[in-house]
């Protein structure tokens, strides 16, 4: 660090320390059991960065150079190809039918317009991620504040360890038809079952169980590679679908009575149908939503297609055709079944009743192709976010790597099966999950689109101190906390409005209608609440630095695509004394090993 910086009287990081003693520290061994315990956890990170710079910088949180932006704009399709075919796209369409008493049109129309604003909500929140390069703890600096910051992460840690115990349960049935398809058809009923609960077996929590251990091996890999199983699954999750899809209208013999049957609602009723149905598409995306830049910075183009059409046309499309999908098969079950599953493994599971060699080989790779399906959508959408977003809160000791790990083990301690055991507990858990991710994403996209309008100073995100003038803060410390209180203020606004309705949803109270109707609109609430508080705090009490100075309807936009592969030159000796080039992160790589030849 500077001279200028080391004697800043506000000074958060540690003082500088020459090469010669920090290779004396290195080469000092720690005595005590702890402390070479301590020392074993650490992460392994260039010229033993202290735990408070670490925090500001590290492998995971700098900007992606060129060479791990490795992601074209058909990784991208490939992406939401293979994440659509999943279980909750199939449970979300049924849903509405069974639950919300609509017909099949009215349905997947609904789905449609659901999974369309899921792109565009999804390309609000990818942008800065695609010029910049950054991943969401870091966006979150420029409106929270760089130690604001940590709640909304916090927030993220917490509902990516839920969710992905979630689709691990969902998953879990994938995992039984494979079992019941080799080991015989009542494996589920002739296995002792020695769990008092109600909503799951021996046979179901072994089926959960196995379908966790296998997805361990897929979490070791960086985020930059993990690209190439989403291609696989994109080639063998669709083909899965739609031979499922051939193979059950066969055996129904015509597409069944869900395609002929009235909606059971009418008017008003109807129209909240409808309502709830879009927004259930929406609360399936809420995560994805808020941690698209995780994903997004590894793009290795800014072009208008990447910026606007990969998200606005791929989701929709795909989404929409998985779900058309699980209408038809919900359709032709109920010809066969007379009921109407809400879930397609429950149809699949049913295929055994006829136990021959064909069913049970057919059973199989259908239910191989489903749980490859889920382990994908975890992947993305919450291991990845749990441990980008761990590597900033504890960065001494986590990683991405070991993050997921973390996230992984957590998941099996929330008893995931419990919100998985209906259709109305499943859609209950999507609404309450957008509610507190929809205000987080509100306050992101007015900071970046509205109040900065697309600009950011990339060394302030990653340093207390301003490039230009070392003894004056961060522009986005904003006080001597680090926190943005305009940010919070319009956080918790965006909450408020859902919360009577959410108390109503879960069935402990009796609320107002008129608090349900609002609740049953969440996402675009919570997002439009936060934006809107947002904006007119900034308008009353603005930043004096760092904003561009323009009045509220004034026309202007600032974003510059950025190159970062020097980045580490312009934070030597201003924010983290010790930083190096990126080429001495090759054999740390947060975990990953890629030496290079």
């Amino acid at each position: 660090m500077s001279e200028s910086v080391g004697k800043h009287p506000d000074v958060y990081l540690e003082q500088e320390i020459n090469e010669d003693s920090s290779s004396s520290i290195e080469d000092e061994k720690p005595t005590s059991l702890w402390s070479r315990f301590i020392k074993a956890i650490e992460i392994d990170e260039p010229k033993g960065l202290t735990a408070s710079q670490m925090f500001l910088y590290n492998y995971d949180l700098r900007p992606v150079e060129t060479e791990r932006r490795q992601w074209s704009w058909y990784n991208y399709v490939f992406f939401w190809v293979a994440d659509s075919f999943n279980i909750n796209t199939w449970q979300i369409a049924a849903t509405g039918i069974q639950q919300g008493g609509m017909n099949w049109w009215q349905t997947w129309l609904s789905v449609w317009l659901g999974y369309a604003l899921c792109g565009i909500f999804v390309s609000i929140g990818a942008r800065v991620a695609i010029m910049y390069h950054i991943s969401f703890p870091i966006v979150s600096r420029s409106s929270f504040g760089i130690f604001g910051s940590l709640w909304p992460v916090i927030n993220r840690v917490f509902m990516s360890a839920v969710w992905y115990g979630v689709q691990t349960s969902v998953a879990a049935p994938c995992i039984s038809v494979m079992l019941r398809s080799i080991f015989g058809q009542n494996l589920d009923k002739t296995m002792p079952n020695h769990i008092s609960d109600p909503d799951i077996t021996t046979f179901g929590f072994l089926s959960l169980f196995l379908f966790w251990l296998f997805s361990l091996p897929f979490l070791w890999f960086p985020p930059h590679k993990i690209r190439h199983l989403f291609t696989v699954k994109a080639y063998i999750t669709p083909i899965a679908g739609i031979g499922f899809l051939i193979w059950t209208l066969k055996k129904a013999g015509n597409v069944g009575p869900v395609f002929h049957q009235p909606a059971t609602v009418q008017g008003s009723a109807l129209a909240w149908a409808f309502v709830e149905s879009t927004m259930n598409a929406l609360a399936n995306f809420a995560t994805l939503i808020v941690n698209a830049p995780d994903y997004a910075r590894f793009s290795n183009t800014h072009s208008f297609g990447m910026k606007y059409l990969v998200y606005t046309l791929s989701i929709p499309f795909c989404f929409s055709l998985t779900s058309l999908i699980g209408i038809l098969v919900t359709s032709a079950a109920q010809v066969m079944y007379d009921e109407a599953y809400w879930s397609p493994l429950d149809v699949l599971g049913r295929f055994l009743d006829n136990y021959t060699s064909g069913n049970r080989a057919g059973v199989f790779l259908i239910g191989f192709a489903f749980a490859i399906a889920q382990l994908g959508t975890n992947i993305s959408a919450n291991s990845l976010s749990f441990g980008t977003d761990v590597s900033a809160l504890l960065p001494r000791f986590l990683n991405i790597r070991r993050g997921s790990y973390i996230c992984a083990a957590l998941a099996l301690c929330i008893n995931p099966w419990k919100l998985t055991s209906s259709s109305s507990k499943f859609t209950t858990y999507l609404s309450a999950y957008s509610v507190f991710l929809s205000s987080i994403a509100g306050v992101l996209a007015c900071d970046y689109f509205y109040i900065r309008r697309g600009h950011l100073k990339l060394t302030h995100m990653y340093s207390l101190f301003r490039p230009e003038e070392k003894s004056l803060d961060s522009i986005y410390r904003y006080n001597k906390l680090g926190v943005n209180w305009r940010a919070y203020v319009a956080y918790i606004a965006g909450i408020l409005p859902n919360i009577v309705g959410f108390v109503g949803a879960t069935g402990t109270h009796d609320v107002p209608i008129g608090a349900t109707e609002v609740y049953r609109l969440n996402f675009f609430m919570g997002f439009i609440a936060a934006w809107l508080v947002y904006s007119f705090l900034n308008y009353l009490s603005p930043v004096e630095t760092g904003i561009p100075q323009l009045k509220p309807f004034e026309k202007g936009w600032f974003e510059e695509w950025q190159d970062v592969d020097n980045f580490e030159e312009e934070l030597q000796g201003l924010v983290v004394d010790g930083v190096s080039p990126a080429s001495e992160y090759q054999n740390y790589s947060s975990g990953y090993e890629e030496k290079k030849d």
